[in-house]
């Protein structure tokens, strides 16, 4: 397939809605990431990017900005044919870069996948450490009372 070698990322658009809906939620149904809606992806296209080899969406994901010195990329989703090229790391780094251009000096993931992060250049943080903010959308979480997701942090500058 050669995704690693055609992959492009780019800002998400209308028409990529449908397949990062299906990627997202593929993760979902495995009690990986919370579901997202067809509205949720709709109100917040201008927080999301893609990344495609030529002919179809492999990868979802988005940022959130919580704070003037703390965003977190959110619903990182990799398709089934494209685990293991690379996808979900560049997807990564393009988040820690806007980042960087919008001056935001922390990037969060709040993730099962610890050693993913790691090789990214994130690190383990406390959750108690991390602000109020960060957990505003885990109310529609069923794990909310005892959340077992790992928080990371990148630091951009």
């Amino acid at each position: 397939m050669g995704v690693a070698n055609a992959l492009a990322v780019r800002q998400a658009t209308m028409k990529d809605v449908d397949a990062m809906l299906e990627i997202v939620n593929e993760y979902a149904q495995q009690g990986l990431m919370l579901p997202r809606t067809k509205l949720s992806f709709l109100e917040n296209l201008q927080s999301f990017i893609v990344a495609h080899d030529g002919d179809s969406v492999v990868g979802v994901a988005g940022l959130h900005i919580l704070w003037e010195d703390l965003a977190e990329i959110r619903s990182l989703a990799i398709s089934e044919k494209a685990k293991g090229l690379g996808v979900g790391k560049h997807l990564v780094l393009h988040l820690v870069e806007q980042c960087r251009l919008l001056g935001i000096k922390r990037v969060l993931a709040l993730t099962y996948q610890q050693v993913f992060f790691e090789k990214c250049g994130f690190w383990v943080v406390a959750k108690e450490t991390l602000p109020q903010k960060a957990w505003k959308d885990c109310i529609n979480c069923s794990k909310l009372p005892m959340c077992d997701e790992i928080a990371m942090i990148f630091e951009t500058a």
